[in-house]
């Protein structure tokens, strides 16, 4: 009944105001209140009273509390509801004397929110102590839900007008998220929601809509082919990732669905809908990360042909700010691709993942992405200003200047960083004491190599292989697999590249392999023990390596090695096809280079039997961590839980050092560990002298090795490795700050 009589207030036609004044007297008649008051934010995150029945008249627009101030500051600050008897013993109670509220005793007040916004504060108060119930304050929140839909239109505060005040208050929402792609920027939020409500559902001429389809997809067709034409997309896997989505739009077993569709008596629109519905019931429930990625795909490709259909399109340019953050609840890699790129400056997805096709375009635009942040749709408002910080993963939303100014110091503080890095590029990679120190970058994507040149790398420690065979729907042949790789030795231009093989399980799973069903996926069938139960697999990417480095030096390495008599098997397999490359009068590599990764602790007690058979030995400490603690690095509740400055690891890493080093066999660290200059210092302290990371990790690990004397480093790491009073990465970080050297 009430919102029956809220309803016939608003809609009689009267201005704002005097309908604002209409709802605080039937509110108080209503919850038997002596007074119930309306406060509206303004400009400078300042509250102000707009309507009240029972406080004096004269305070209306003279009454103003800072967020933050009095209870009314405090239930917008933290945008949830307060309810008091005693108000005024409140430690956050303020009297303000132009209201006479002082003989006003209890209090309930809720926010007035609309998308996690905060845009008002409703207020009830008695004389009397009075207990509000919780049936009372849910119905001030109804209340409060149809206020904001009448702030949110405009017509009492301008939107403009508060556009800078964050969702709750005094600090602006701060959503976190996961780095898909890494960097910083500041844009104007663009809602990425490309529904289409279909009107026609029965056709009236089956004809007309099979031709209407048939130009609609011819259409698409025809849109895709011109993105494949921009001058940025003709080589890398985004190309490939687009020509797979180019697929779809031929795929006969869908377009026919459709067509039977229509067939039956449905309009074009219909059908496409239905035609995607019926994929999504089948696979919808379905967490293979493939499959979610060909959902993806797919829906782009039916909000195409819809937007066809119903003579919109994908994206208007007119009204969209010059500095566009899109916000999408996910997105296929066309979609991204209908943006102006000289105007898209970041990207936010409630869903998607590092290896998703969107993504992986977005790394090659070096447009910085946070994925999995939730319920973000609804959180932000078009046209509000956003910070995407994907090296920290978080998004920051309608921010305050002063967060603003950091954020903007930072972002010109990064490129002073980075100028500083490249100034590094042509300098040796050594100590203060002349420690000749490789510096090798990481890669999976071709897109990657770009990097060889910028950070001045020494090469490539580590090609993960993995990343295309992840994205295609069945395994690639040799000729493919060959081109790509023959690619990424073309643009290393004869420095050194190390390929791993297919490092797949785990979290990483290929369509084609079937389902894992392993209970601890880290510890389960993945990596070496794939390619050996699989040999025809591995060999055809063996085969494809020989191919593409055409008399070229080559280095191979084998993942997850747990014993001797894997690495011999693996290496048969190499054997085998050496021989056969022989009999076929291919060149032969070079010189061909054979190692693995040492990332299960078991290996250790082997490296005796293992060195006479291996080149070189690189430490993947992302694995070897958490095995070596029986910590799964991807659970959130051991996060920084095992230090990899721990003692441990440390004393287990210098036995390996101690054990390779007189065999003549090249050591090297490829984990994350090897990218951050504290633990870089730690491993050179150790006797590594060879690491591989990310592109972005050579400038600051460069300046940490020119600026230390690695004979002082080596003999205070000594001196307090097996001290367990104080965490070693403290310890490191004094030793760093008394000699002046860059972490």
């Amino acid at each position: 009944m009430l919102l029956k009589r809220l309803r016939d207030t608003m809609a009689r036609g009267a201005t704002p105001e005097e309908t604002l004044g209409e709802v605080v007297r039937l509110v108080a008649n209503e919850m038997v209140a002596e007074v119930c008051s309306i406060y509206l934010l303004r400009a400078g995150e300042v509250l102000e009273l707009f309507a009240t029945q029972g406080l004096n008249p004269s305070a209306v627009h003279r009454t103003r509390l800072r967020v933050g101030e009095g209870l009314v500051g405090d239930i917008a600050a933290h945008a949830r509801p307060l309810a008091l008897d005693d108000a005024q013993r409140h430690p956050q109670y303020a009297y303000r004397p132009e209201t006479g509220e002082e003989i006003y005793h209890s209090l309930a007040g809720v926010p007035i929110v609309r998308a996690g916004r905060v845009l008002g504060v409703l207020v009830v108060q008695n004389r009397t102590r009075r207990l509000y119930d919780e049936e009372e304050i849910e119905t001030l929140q109804t209340i409060a839900m149809v206020l904001a839909e009448m702030v949110a239109a405009g017509h009492i505060v301008s939107p403009n007008e508060v556009q800078q005040v964050d969702g709750l208050g005094l600090l602006p929402l701060r959503i976190d998220g996961v780095q898909l792609t890494p960097g910083i920027a500041i844009g104007h939020a663009v809602l990425h929601e490309p529904r289409i409500v279909i009107q026609r559902v029965v056709a009236e001429d089956v004809g007309l809509e099979h031709k209407r389809f048939e130009e609609a997809l011819g259409g698409v067709r025809d849109d895709v082919d011109r993105l494949l034409e921009a001058d940025d997309m003709q080589s890398g896997e985004h190309r490939e990732i687009l020509e797979t989505f180019r697929m779809f739009a031929d795929d006969r077993g869908w377009i026919e669905r459709v067509r039977e569709a229509i067939a039956s008596g449905l309009t074009g629109e219909a059908s496409v809908q239905r035609a995607f519905d019926d994929v999504r019931t089948r696979l919808g429930q379905s967490t293979d990360p493939y499959i979610r990625e060909r959902l993806s795909d797919l829906q782009d490709l039916t909000n195409r042909l819809l937007l066809r259909l119903t003579g919109r399109v994908a994206v208007d340019p007119s009204g969209l700010p010059e500095d566009m953050i899109v916000v999408a609840r996910d997105m296929g890699p066309a979609e991204l691709l209908d943006y102006d790129r000289a105007r898209l400056r970041g990207l936010v997805l409630e869903e998607g993942s590092a290896l998703s096709h969107v993504a992986i375009v977005a790394r090659a635009l070096d447009i910085p992405v946070v994925g999995r942040a939730a319920d973000v749709l609804s959180r932000i408002e078009p046209g509000d200003p956003i910070v995407v910080d994907g090296d920290h993963a978080q998004v920051l939303v309608r921010p305050a200047e002063d967060i603003l100014q950091n954020v903007h110091a930072a972002i010109e503080a990064r490129v002073e960083r980075l100028r500083k890095y490249a100034a590094l590029r042509d300098l040796p990679s050594a100590t203060r004491d002349q420690a000749r120190v490789g510096l090798f970058m990481n890669a999976g994507l071709l897109i990657d190599m770009q990097h060889l040149d910028e950070t001045g790398a020494d090469g490539v420690g580590l090609y993960r292989t993995e990343i295309p065979f992840m994205v295609r729907s069945e395994f690639p042949d040799v000729d493919a697999q060959a081109w790509l790789y023959s690619r990424v030795l073309d643009v290393a231009d004869g420095r050194p590249v190390t390929f791993r093989t297919l490092d797949v399980g785990g979290d990483k799973v290929l369509p084609y392999v079937g389902a894992f069903g392993d209970e601890n996926p880290a510890m389960g069938w993945r990596a070496i023990r794939i390619g050996l139960d699989r040999p025809a697999m591995l060999r055809r990417q063996l085969r494809a390596l020989l191919q593409a480095a055409n008399g070229r030096p080559l280095s191979v390495m084998f993942p997850m090695i747990a014993e001797v008599a894997e690495l011999l098997s693996a290496r048969k397999l190499l054997d085998l096809e050496l021989d056969r490359a022989k009999r076929r009068g291919l060149a032969l590599p070079e010189r061909l280079r054979v190692g693995v990764m040492f990332e299960v602790p078991a290996l250790a007690w082997q490296l005796d039997s293992l060195l006479p058979h291996v080149d070189f030995i690189s430490v993947g400490t992302n694995d070897l961590l958490q095995f070596l603690y029986a910590a799964d690095r991807g659970n959130s509740r051991l996060a920084g839980r095992y230090d990899n400055l721990s003692p441990a690891l440390l004393r287990l890493l210098h036995f390996v050092v101690e054990k390779v080093r007189p065999a003549g066999v090249d050591l090297a660290v490829c984990g994350e560990m090897a990218g951050r200059p504290v633990e870089a210092l730690a491993l050179l302290a150790i006797g590594v002298r060879t690491l591989s990371m990310s592109p972005g990790a050579i400038g600051p690990v460069k300046a940490m090795v020119r600026s230390v004397d690695l004979n002082e480093a080596t003999n205070f790491l000594s001196s307090v490795l097996t001290r367990p009073d104080r965490p070693l990465r403290e310890t490191l970080r004094l030793f760093a700050a008394d000699h002046a050297v860059e972490i």
